[in-house]
C-alpha cells in the first residue's frame, strides 16, 4: 500500500519532501487534502491521525472512500473548529496561491498547528521570468498549466515574497527546502530564480513544538 501511494505522489516531489518532515505517531491537519492520497500516506507509514479539510465534493468522496476522515470546508473561513496548537502538523501544499488572503491562512496554520509544512508554486522561477520577458505574457509552465484566465492560483507568489510575508507575521522559518526542475544543485544556491516550488517549515515565531 505504501509504495502504491509513493507512486501515486511521485509526480508531486513538494509531498514527498513534507512525508520526509513529518515524524511519526502525530496529530495531522491537511488543509486541501484532495483525494486524501498524502493523508493515506502518512496514516499507513506513519501510524499518523490525519483530518482533512477540502472544499470539493467529489475529492471528498474519494477520501472518505479510502478511509479517510474529511471534513468540509472553505479555506477561506477561519479554522474556528480547531483550538490553539491542536494539531502537531499543518500541511498545506501548493493551496496557499489559491486563497482570497493567504496571510488569514497563514495565521490560522501557526495557531491551530505547532508545527507546519507549507508548499507553493515559485513565480520567480526562471522559466516563468523569461516568459514574461520574452513573450510579454502570463507564463504557462508544467506548474502553471493553467491560463490566466481560468487559473485557480489569484495570489502567486516568490519564495522572497513568503520570507518576506513570514517576517511581517512574525512566523519563524525553521527549515527551507527549494526543488529545482532540473536537479536541485542550482536551486539550492539561489532558490528565488531556480527552484519551481518550494517546502518551508514554519511555527508561531518562539512557539516551538507546544506540549
Amino acid at each position: 500500500m505504501v509504495d502504491k501511494l509513493k507512486k501515486q505522489l511521485a509526480a508531486r516531489p513538494d509531498i514527498l519532501v513534507m512525508n520526509e518532515i513529518i515524524p511519526p505517531d502525530c496529530r495531522v491537519l491537511d488543509l486541501g487534502c484532495g483525494n486524501g492520497a498524502f493523508l493515506k500516506l502518512l496514516e499507513q507509514e506513519k501510524n499518523v491521525r490525519g483530518l482533512g479539510i477540502e472544499l470539493s465534493q467529489e475529492k471528498i468522496i474519494e477520501s472518505i472512500n479510502t478511509g479517510i476522515s474529511v471534513v468540509h470546508g472553505d479555506l477561506n473561513n477561519n479554522l474556528d473548529f480547531a483550538d490553539d496548537f491542536s494539531f502537531d502538523y499543518v500541511v498545506v501544499s501548493n493551496t496557499l496561491q489559491e486563497v482570497e488572503r493567504p496571510d488569514h491562512l497563514l495565521r490560522e496554520v501557526v495557531r491551530v498547528g505547532k508545527k507546519a509544512v507549507v508548499s507553493f508554486i515559485n513565480f520567480g522561477h526562471v522559466k516563468t521570468r523569461a516568459q514574461l520577458l520574452l513573450k510579454g505574457a502570463m507564463p504557462e509552465t508544467d506548474n502553471l498549466p493553467h491560463h490566466w484566465y481560468n487559473t485557480p492560483n489569484i495570489h502567486l507568489a516568490t519564495i522572497r515574497d513568503f520570507r518576506e510575508l513570514c517576517r511581517l507575521l512574525d512566523i519563524r522559518i525553521i527549515k527551507e527546502i527549494p526543488l529545482g526542475s532540473n536537479g536541485n544543485l542550482p536551486a539550492k544556491m539561489f532558490p528565488n530564480l531556480f527552484a519551481a516550488n518550494c517546502v518551508f517549515e514554519i511555527s508561531s515565531n518562539g512557539s516551538g513544538i507546544q506540549e
